[in-house]
């Protein structure tokens, strides 16, 4: 593969060098990844800094290496606005040359799921959508590394219980959530455990017309008095109700939130009133490491990076964060590109790189991202990875890494995505299965 591309590449040079015309070089090859993008609506304050990272990853890659393996990455965005039905026209509009698809939210996620089967593009989904998409015989074409919803809920209560979730029998665990196929779907995981150590689980919905402005939520709170509060949050609902739990002092280390609601700018509103809380992540900002000074070299000062470098965006988790998930996509177009000899990979070539990922430490020093994200691995069955995450506590002034590496109990989880799967496939009949996958 090195060899081949090292000659298309000395070929395509010398036939520029000598100002030949005629059909496109190898040069104008490209694999064009469009992004379902929400820079505008009320997440955009966390979606901005997300697309921003993705964008300066693909872009890095392309000013420093020529691209990949020398094709370069053409990165595209639609706007969605985090809205499903515009979401599913960016879908429509994108699909005809992308060799993968990102929809950006679980109810977008959703909707293009039935379709993923007939269209034939991967569908990336970095650390949300289907918990049960894990299961890769029934989902062929869905990924959502490195770790599922599934996964987050049980290493937040692994955190909370120090490793025992029978210590948490008649304790009282609030679950705000934003009332949004996002927010509802760690509920099924949530129930098994709740029934099976005895402790209660008090659902606590927020609505979109009610992001911020949470007082009856927080009133309902105040009222349980809850052992914890478990928030699965995301845009205006995370700065709503942090801002709601230190007006109404709850203990800012009895409160814990996904990934998703463990963005700076939702902190920096409180500062040291914040102090304490809590943010599963599978990722960890590093503004030292030597992927991030390529990023600053060839992207930021160069001037072709969007990021507002007077907020502090550079070194926040979700602008390194939106960096893993490309890392994520590249590594799979990569091993695409190895497996089948090609420089520009179709979606099905894709689908297989997918699920041949391998970001193991190795790999991820060898990036300049060692530390940054978790270890993972996929197979055809595997579509997760399953690598865990750490806790991130904001001290007063950032997010700093508070544990080891956390794992979920895949014992507990795993039935469940089998029974949802199966769920899954039996409503929306003929549901392909891919019997051939073993491992």
């Amino acid at each position: 593969m090195k060899r081949m591309l090292k000659t298309a590449i000395l070929s395509s040079a010398l036939m520029m060098g000598v100002g030949l015309t005629g059909p496109a070089t190898a040069q104008d090859e490209s694999v064009y990844i469009p992004n379902l993008a929400y820079r505008t609506g009320p997440f955009a304050a966390t979606g901005t800094p997300l697309m921003n990272g993705q964008r300066d990853y693909i872009t890095l890659l392309n000013e420093r290496d020529g691209g990949l393996n020398g094709v370069k990455l053409e990165y595209d965005e639609c706007e969605t606005g985090y809205n499903t039905e515009k979401g599913v026209e960016c879908y429509e509009k994108t699909k005809a040359r992308a060799v993968v698809t990102q929809p950006w939210s679980t109810g977008i996620t959703l909707q293009v799921l039935p379709k993923s089967n007939v269209d034939k593009i991967p569908i990336l989904a970095p650390g949300y959508g289907f918990s049960p998409m894990a299961d890769g015989k029934v989902f062929q074409w869905a990924y959502n590394p490195p770790s599922s919803y599934w996964d987050g809920a049980s290493m937040i209560l692994k955190n909370i219980s120090d490793g025992n979730l029978d210590s948490l029998k008649d304790k009282k665990i609030a679950f705000l959530h934003l009332d949004h196929p996002f927010g509802k779907e760690p509920l099924p995981l949530l129930e098994v455990l709740a029934e099976k150590h005895g402790f209660e689980l008090v659902p606590i919905p927020v609505g979109l017309t009610e992001m911020q402005n949470q007082s009856a939520q927080w009133l309902q709170i105040r009222r349980e008095r809850p052992d914890f509060v478990v928030m699965w949050g995301w845009g205006a609902m995370n700065a709503g109700a942090i801002t709601e739990a230190v007006k109404t002092k709850y203990p800012m280390d009895q409160f814990v939130g996904v990934w998703w609601s463990g963005h700076d700018g939702d902190l920096k509103l409180v500062g040291e009133q914040g102090k304490g809380y809590r943010s599963i992540s599978w990722s960890v900002p590093n503004s030292e490491s030597p992927l991030m000074a390529d990023i600053k070299q060839y992207v930021v000062d160069a001037g072709k990076s969007q990021i507002n470098q007077s907020e502090g965006e550079f070194d926040s988790v979700f602008y390194q964060r939106g960096l893993m998930i490309s890392v994520i996509l590249v590594e799979g177009i990569k091993a695409a590109q190895d497996e089948f000899d090609v420089r520009s990979p179709s979606p099905e070539q894709l689908r297989w790189g997918l699920e041949n990922i391998k970001l193991d430490e190795a790999r991820l020093k060898e990036l300049g991202a060692e530390g940054m994200l978790v270890p993972f691995s996929t197979s055809c069955s595997n579509h997760t990875g399953h690598g865990g995450g750490w806790m991130l506590q904001w001290d007063g002034a950032k997010f700093v890494k508070a544990s080891d590496l956390l794992t979920p109990d895949r014992a507990e989880i795993e039935p469940l995505e089998a029974e949802k799967a199966k769920e899954y496939a039996e409503a929306n009949a003929p549901w392909p299965v891919n019997e051939e996958c073993s491992m």
